[in-house]
């Protein structure tokens, strides 16, 4: 079996745990394969920097209740311990509903009606639906910074709250002193319930944050001498005698994602150049797309690059921040969410490369852009200061920070073809942003509505569809919608990416 690490709120500490467990996991000379319950992107770059492996999301929202378990079973085929990080509180989650936007009734497992058992309940998407779904058991995170025997209650609260679950242990955080841990462990003996961890208050391991959570993994220059900190930690705060068992992974049959694309077939259009790497390697990939990737944009999903690759795309990974020269014989752009707000001035700077993205657009270039990709396409970035910084100009808005966060689940109904989507279709996706647009499009690509609202909430038109560009703050996993690079990928194949650039695509 795996483990889910789970907390009884956001902030007790399951992301130092689990990257605690992780390193000292790999120091062992172990595989292993994390997971991330719900859409974050942040907190997945740590466990990657962690294991060497892409960490995948498990959020039955933007998929299903049958991807999270078919993903899950498919990564832990080749690894010898798995762990799997909550969300939020155990608890904390949606109401499960039909999905009026697709129009097909999502596959919500009633946790209330468990055969031979009472009738609990288990918010839809939350850490304790994905740990029922995989029937895996809970290490549960105690922030004790400001308990003692209070601490009892709290145990005896979550695990009685649905018996269903099965409990694996505490670990209990922020750990004051020995007669700390003495207070809160003698409140606890009458519950019969495992410490598997104590680790104690320690700024030293933290990780810094800012206005959208953690700092990601790039950004951290001693991030090394960290993760090294909290594995030699992790020696000695665990009980690994009892831990060890818990983690082995099982090898469950499962499906994973390439079982999903039998019935679609991508009409191949083959690049050639001389000298061209693909010419190179002797291999025939369908079409090249340049993904945006570096400090200012790196939130995708592993599943969605995935995907495109198992469709025949080869990704070309380059930087708008860094790079002088746009990529090579590419025929569509993939610009992931980030920080394009932090690094506005150096992106602004980079005017070979405003440049050319603007030019690849308007030769009509398939362009495919989430949140932190759709400012960068705006006229221009103004940061927290209120300094306004040039953009690639292809949409006619300002993208202009400020201290409101819009975050949540969406339902939304696309309105008009873009390059990713046909009128009518249906998704769920995910909004994080603290940016707003000085204008908003006249002919938006999406009505949206906030999860399970629609009817009772006004639509709210979103995103952009000029030239080939999609573009809109709403973040998307495709795993269970492999239509959408399907139909990406098809108007990437149809574009002739020949003297976009001028002489230097020439044959």
């Amino acid at each position: 079996m795996a483990l889910v690490i789970a907390g009884e709120r956001s902030g007790a500490g399951k992301t130092t745990v689990t990257i605690a467990l992780l390193a000292y996991l790999i120091r062992q000379g172990l595989n292993v394969q994390s997971f991330k319950v719900g859409p974050d992107y942040i907190d997945p770059m740590f466990h990657a920097f962690v294991t060497g492996r892409p960490c995948r999301n498990l959020d039955p929202v933007l998929t299903s209740e049958s991807y999270v378990k078919k993903c899950f079973s498919h990564h832990i085929q080749d690894v010898d311990c798995a762990l799997v990080e909550g969300v939020m509180g155990l608890f904390d989650g949606v109401s499960p509903k039909k999905d009026s936007v697709t129009s097909t009734v999502r596959d919500v497992t009633d946790v209330r009606k468990a055969e031979g058992k009472e009738h609990y309940s288990i918010s839809f998407a939350s850490t304790a639906h994905v740990a029922y779904l995989l029937n895996l058991p809970v290490l549960f995170v105690i922030d004790c910074s400001r308990l003692s025997g209070s601490v009892a209650a709290i145990a005896h609260g979550f695990r009685s709250f649905n018996p269903n679950l099965n409990f694996a242990g505490l670990v209990l955080n922020r750990v004051a002193s020995d007669r700390h841990l003495e207070l809160l462990t003698d409140a606890l003996k009458p519950l019969n319930l495992p410490i598997l961890g104590v680790l104690r208050r320690d700024e030293a391991v933290s990780i810094p944050d800012r206005h959208l959570g953690l700092i990601p993994a790039e950004e951290l220059p001693n991030l090394h001498r960290a993760i090294d900190k909290l594995a030699d930690l992790a020696a000695v705060a665990f009980d690994w005698e009892k831990l060890l068992p818990l983690l082995a992974a099982s090898n469950g049959g499962g499906e994973g994602s390439e079982q999903l694309l039998g019935r679609y077939s991508l009409p191949y259009k083959i690049i050639t150049k001389k000298d061209d790497v693909v010419n190179c390697l002797g291999k025939k990939f369908g079409v090249r797309i340049a993904v945006a990737r570096d400090r200012a944009f790196n939130f995708y999903y592993q599943d969605n690059l995935d995907l495109l690759s198992e469709l025949g795309a080869e990704l070309v990974f380059w930087s708008p921040l860094d790079d002088a020269v746009f990529p090579d014989n590419v025929q569509g752009l993939y610009f992931g969410g980030g920080f394009p707000e932090v690094f506005a001035r150096e992106l602004s700077g980079n005017v070979l490369i405003r440049d050319a993205v603007k030019n690849a657009i308007v030769a009509g270039m398939p362009t495919y852009a989430e949140c932190g990709g759709l400012m960068y396409l705006c006229d221009s970035i103004v940061d927290f200061d209120g300094n306004s910084w040039q953009g690639v100009g292809v949409l006619k808005s300002d993208a202009q920070m400020g201290k409101r966060l819009t975050l949540g689940y969406r339902e939304a109904a696309a309105v008009r073809d873009s390059c990713v989507l046909v009128a009518g279709d249906g998704v769920c996706g995910h909004e994080f942003h603290r940016s707003h647009l000085s204008v908003e499009p006249i002919d938006p690509v999406y009505h949206s509505w906030r999860y399970g609202k629609r009817g009772e909430v006004e639509a709210v038109g979103e995103g952009w569809g000029v030239y080939q560009v999609h573009a809109a703050y709403l973040h998307l996993h495709w795993g269970a919608r492999p239509d959408i690079p399907v139909r990406f990928l098809q108007h990437c194949a149809e574009f002739d990416c020949n003297g976009v650039l001028g002489d230097r695509f020439a044959n």
